[in-house]
């Protein structure tokens, strides 16, 4: 019986655990909160649940991939290499569903060395993304065409029945990885020309789309899609952007918490007793007499905007006060809006997967959309943990079945592990819906 480490035991891992499980796999669950691993497992016979923290104890890390033939790493991606290493020692396979850091792009020629795979990036976003689009693009390229322009945009989102609350956001994954997303740069390829955005200036460039089955999104850029013209091997395109989906409203919101300065993580000297309209107002320079109003005018909007409406309903200008143990402005920001927007039993999250691309013939021109929409199970999975933990776990079946002879740092944008996941996914009733139409 093939045996694999799980390290991490959070949002995403339930779907991930139960599918291996099923599939007749040893698991070792490891997690810095043993019950959360245990929960996971619940009492499966092929389960062992596990306390290990990777922060301090980095020998038990080598015992328990020594143990396994492949580790899942669902930890924070700066472990990542961490795990890869101790793989490369014991020659184990990895799979993750983080984006290829750069030490870890590193670490190929080792990998093939060892005779072992660290796949990459099989997730949703990026992960299903990368699957669906590769399988219209090479479609297209059989049939002799060539794509042109490539959009992309995903977005993990309260389903319409439960967007119920301001910010029109509930977290199902990680919120500080949701709010430290929004720091970063974007390029991306328009008509040509390279685009940079500073993350200062992110929030700030959005358009709005009108999505079946949803209603109205708005999208932005999402880090760097410019190495993406290699990885799909779109030498002719003349457009790349991958994006984020978010209700209306949230870029325009985002874009003030940032220039207040709670997206940052530079650690500040807070005092026991203090109310967020204390530390709101320390933290834009401004008096807590009529706090409100003077900062609306230092935000240069109204203050009856949507904005300013909901920076309040969060509770930013009120005499709550601070959660403990918070030593940034951004992990304050991060609790409040965990205790603020979480989601309530019963309530569904949804996953927006939307490809568009423009191919060209030699007799005419085409356009193409993919579009995924899945929604969580009431009082069960969510869409994101669905749409994450599972390409990851069939693709981890697929590798310690021999169905995947790959070596090195891979992602999954060739039709040999594409077309199988894609399959599975499927046939678990995860799947995009194309349509063509001819211009």
């Amino acid at each position: 019986m093939k045996k694999v480490l799980v390290l991490g035991a959070g949002l995403v891992s339930r779907p991930l655990v139960k599918y291996l499980l099923d599939h007749g796999f040893k698991l070792l669950v490891a997690s810095r909160t043993v019950s959360k691993a245990e929960a996971l497992i619940e009492g499966h016979p092929n389960g062992v649940a596990l306390a290990f923290d990777i922060t301090y104890d980095g020998a038990k890390l080598d015992d328990l991939v020594s143990q396994a033939d492949l580790a899942i790493s669902l930890l924070p991606y700066t472990y990542h290499v961490q795990v890869a290493e101790a793989c490369l020692k014991f020659k184990k396979h990895m799979v993750t569903t983080s984006y290829v850091s750069d030490n870890m792009g590193k670490l190929h020629d080792r990998a093939k060395e060892a005779h072992v795979i660290l796949l990459n990036e099989i997730g949703v976003d990026p992960g299903i993304d990368h699957m669906s689009a590769m399988k219209v693009i090479h479609h297209v390229e059989k049939s002799g065409g060539k794509i042109k322009s490539f959009r992309s945009y995903c977005g993990g989102l309260p389903a319409p029945d439960a967007n119920n609350k301001p910010f029109g956001y509930k977290f199902s994954w990680s919120p500080r990885g949701v709010l430290m997303a929004g720091k970063n740069s974007a390029q991306y390829l328009e008509d040509g020309r390279e685009v940079f955005i500073p993350g200062e200036e992110l929030f700030d460039h959005y358009k709005t789309f009108n999505i079946e089955g949803v209603g109205e999104l708005e999208g932005y850029a999402n880090r760097n899609s410019l190495p993406y013209i290699e990885k799909y091997g779109l030498s002719h395109t003349k457009t790349m952007f991958r994006g984020t989906f978010r209700y209306p409203g949230w870029c325009k919101t985002l874009k003030k918490i940032a220039d207040m300065g709670f997206l940052s993580d530079e650690k500040m000297e807070i005092s026991s007793g203090l109310t967020f309209k204390d530390f709101t107002s320390r933290l834009v320079n401004l008096s807590k007499e009529n706090l409100k109003s003077s900062l609306a005018g230092k935000l240069d909007i109204e203050e009856d905007s949507l904005v300013m409406k909901n920076l309040e309903w969060l509770g930013l200008f009120g005499d709550e006060s601070l959660p403990p143990g918070q030593n940034n402005p951004l992990d304050i920001l991060v609790a409040r809006m965990l205790e603020k927007l979480a989601y309530e039993d019963g309530e569904k999250d949804m996953l927006v997967l939307y490809h568009e691309f423009m191919a060209e013939y030699a007799d005419h021109k085409e356009k193409i959309t993919s579009t995924l929409i899945d929604f969580g199970i009431p009082f069960g999975d969510s869409s994101m943990s669905r749409t994450v933990g599972l390409p990851a776990a069939i693709a981890t079946r697929f590798i310690l079945e021999g169905k995947f002879n790959f070596t090195g740092v891979i992602i999954p944008v060739i039709p040999e592990i594409y077309e199988p996941v894609l399959k599975e996914l499927e046939s678990l009733g995860i799947a995009c819906k194309e349509k063509y139409y001819r211009l």
